[in-house]
């Protein structure tokens, strides 16, 4: 069984033998890599859900590279691969960026989230993509003040909007998927979007234009102008259309307006870096520090090539290393899943 976790979390650590930093393709596939070795991880992500850019960015564009698939969308190789890791029962700690590193005298390494959350981990994984995920702030004098408070980029928990009066800026699939996972419970919900044409997936665009002719929520097309309020508490939106400029009375504000991504904390780690990259050997996939490797378009080395297959190759190659460290004294005998009684047996295929 998969848990998934919304941030939020403190007393003692979380151990395990592998945390993974980043819930996309290839972070996915390790937790299977690792799994067929007997090896248990968390993963974190700073998304609200697993998948990272494929889910995120483009949930309904066709890929075209991934063995066997000849087409698949960013969000269907998402469900594949949390279908095929479900055998190995990881837990997700979405909504949660890995602030701190700490390398303890066992070896091991304690990692602090944003959200409080502690683990002690024997491995590190760091399959970020380009690196962190930062959201892109609307262009409104003083919206920083909100932040937090009453402007929100993610929602780690649902509960926290019942009863908002609530606006969700933008027409990609992140804010149609919260606009109807939010209308049920809010006060009232009005969509805001620059014009009448959305990105995001048609069933749920037409689900949303269902609930406006329905009077439960409001769809307007134009921009924010201004936001009123004081001491961070948000308490009306001015809104911008061609008709000219109204006054929405809202205490919540999603804007999602788009993702910018960075190192972020894992720059100040103590690895070595190259262009915002970090080198990794191409035995094991591991960085300068031993325990600490790095998976996916978040590495580089000679002949690297940022391939969704690429990083699914370093995620088995850096298993087997792992597993040295995780258990020192056990000899790895390497099996085929085709062959190996064992290894179908926790696939559960036997």
């Amino acid at each position: 069984m998969t848990t998934l976790q919304h941030g939020g979390g403190s007393g003692e650590p979380i151990e395990t033998d592998v945390v993974i930093i980043g819930a996309g393709p290839v972070g996915l596939f390790a937790v299977f890599e690792l799994g067929l070795l007997d090896i248990k991880c968390h993963l974190i992500d700073i998304l609200d859900k697993p998948g990272g850019q494929c889910a995120e960015l483009y949930p309904e564009k066709p890929i075209y590279d991934i063995p066997a698939l000849p087409v698949v969308s960013g969000q269907e190789l998402t469900d594949r691969l949390l279908e095929q890791i479900k055998p190995f029962e990881p837990t997700f700690h979405i909504s949660e960026r890995v602030d701190e590193l700490e390398r303890q005298p066992d070896g091991r390494f304690l990692l602090r989230s944003d959200a409080g959350t502690q683990f002690l981990t024997k491995i590190v994984v760091i399959a970020a993509g380009g690196g962190s995920f930062t959201p892109k702030r609307p262009p409104l004098p003083g919206i920083e003040t909100y932040e937090g408070s009453s402007v929100f980029y993610s929602v780690r928990r649902m509960e926290d909007f019942r009863g908002r009066d609530i606006l969700i800026v933008g027409g990609g699939d992140s804010a149609l998927d919260w606009t109807l996972s939010l209308q049920p419970i809010a006060n009232s919900l009005t969509l805001l979007h620059r014009r009448d044409d959305f990105r995001a997936a048609p069933h749920s665009v037409e689900k949303m234009r269902e609930l406006v002719a329905a009077g439960k929520m409001r769809l307007m097309i134009g921009q924010m102008a201004g936001l009123q309020g004081s001491d961070g508490q948000l308490e009306s939106v001015a809104v911008k259309t061609k008709e000219g400029e109204e006054t929405l009375k809202i205490d919540r504000i999603m804007p999602f307006f788009g993702l910018t991504m960075k190192l972020g904390p894992v720059a100040n780690w103590g690895l070595n870096l190259e262009e915002n990259l970090i080198p990794v050997d191409t035995e094991k996939f591991e960085t300068s520090e031993p325990r600490i490797f790095a998976i996916g378009d978040i590495n580089t080395y000679p002949g690297k090539l940022k391939l969704i297959l690429s990083g699914f190759h370093e995620a088995a190659l850096m298993s087997q290393a792992a597993h040295r460290y995780v258990y020192p004294d056990k000899k790895l005998l390497f099996q085929y899943t085709t062959s190996s009684s064992n290894l179908q047996k926790k696939l559960g295929v036997r």
